[in-house]
């Protein structure tokens, strides 16, 4: 396990100087100005190049680069351009709402997909199984924006139940923030009402947020379901009058559950990555909608902050996921 660790950062750090390389040298071919955006057009050319010496535009790309990982080997990602704040600062401000959004999407997507998926393979070829199968493509085929609007103008518009954006209502608001995350911050301090309403304000993205990420995990639980369930194992242990519950559960979904783990693991960094879209449509004040906001002002700095934050997330995901596998499967661990 000390080793697998081991290796795994050491890739951890080739994957972030390669990472750093592609996205810097990306962001400053696209056509444009990030200083022009910032003064207006109406800016003499005399203030707009003091801007460009301001934010180190003037000098070469590679001395750009060479100074960008000077500052984040110090832990220093830059400088917003379009928020004139460090990006560490930015990232650190709005990951909560993303990690919160993403963390209740994944319970979701858990919480449905492995109970659809394992009696999609119990009632296999039946109307369950079907009505799964077509609600696991349209979980993949389905738009988030197209979904999210849907929603919007059917739970908001429509019937008015839930709330269409935001984290909380109006007149509502945190007085102790301790971790950021408003359901437990709430819950920390005592404020039930503004814990219910934020679960209202979650429920909307969470849910579309989860769809893509819920029929992949379905899907793949019930394909590793019906390969478990057709073992000699499996057939012995219902031939000695095991339960037909409890071979399912114990029997059958924890030996399901290694393969699904990947899966698992890769959908929750999904999951982070994937709030962009979520974000944007709910309004949702997470590094997703930061990082829209900061495309459209050509903000390089805070899209690489992300995207760094974004590659962490699933380098250490994978590595969770290995070192699960090891608890799951003792033969892994020799």
């Amino acid at each position: 396990m000390k080793q697998v660790i081991i290796k795994r950062l050491y890739l951890l750090i080739i994957v972030l100087l390669g990472v750093t390389f592609i996205t810097f040298t990306m962001s400053h071919v696209i056509p444009g100005d990030p200083a022009r955006m910032l003064v207006g057009q109406r800016a003499s050319e005399e203030t707009l190049q003091r801007v460009r010496e301001n934010l180190g535009l003037d000098k070469p790309v590679w001395v750009q680069y060479l100074i960008y990982m000077k500052g984040l080997l110090r832990g220093d990602m830059g400088i917003s351009i379009r928020t004139q704040q460090p990006v560490i600062s930015d990232l650190i401000a709005f990951f909560p709402a993303t990690f919160e959004l993403a963390i209740f999407a994944f319970l979701i997507a858990l919480g449905i997909g492995i109970p659809l998926g394992v009696l999609a393979s119990i009632k296999q070829n039946t109307w369950v199984d079907h009505v799964s199968r077509i609600f696991s493509i349209g979980g993949v085929s389905i738009p988030v924006f197209w979904s999210g609007i849907v929603c919007i103008l059917i739970f908001y518009s429509k019937l008015n139940w839930l709330p269409a954006s935001g984290r909380l209502s109006i007149g509502l608001d945190i007085s102790t923030r301790i971790t950021g995350l408003y359901t437990i911050d709430s819950l920390l301090t005592g404020n039930f009402k503004v814990f219910a309403d934020t679960i209202r304000h979650l429920i909307l993205p969470a849910t579309v947020l989860s769809y893509a990420q819920l029929a992949t995990i379905t899907r793949q639980v019930r394909s590793s379901m019906l390969e478990v369930l057709n073992q000699e194992y499996i057939r012995t242990a219902r031939a000695n009058g095991i339960a037909e519950w409890y071979l399912i559960i114990f029997y059958g979904l924890r030996n399901a559950l290694i393969p699904t783990v990947t899966v698992v693991g890769l959908s929750f960094g999904a999951l982070l990555g994937g709030a962009v879209v979520t974000e944007t449509v709910f309004a949702w004040p997470g590094m997703g909608k930061y990082v829209v906001d900061s495309i459209s002002f050509l903000d390089f700095p805070a899209i690489m902050g992300f995207t760094l934050i974004v590659v962490v997330g699933y380098m250490l995901i994978n590595l969770m996921v290995d070192l699960l596998y090891m608890a799951l499967d003792p033969q892994i661990r020799e």
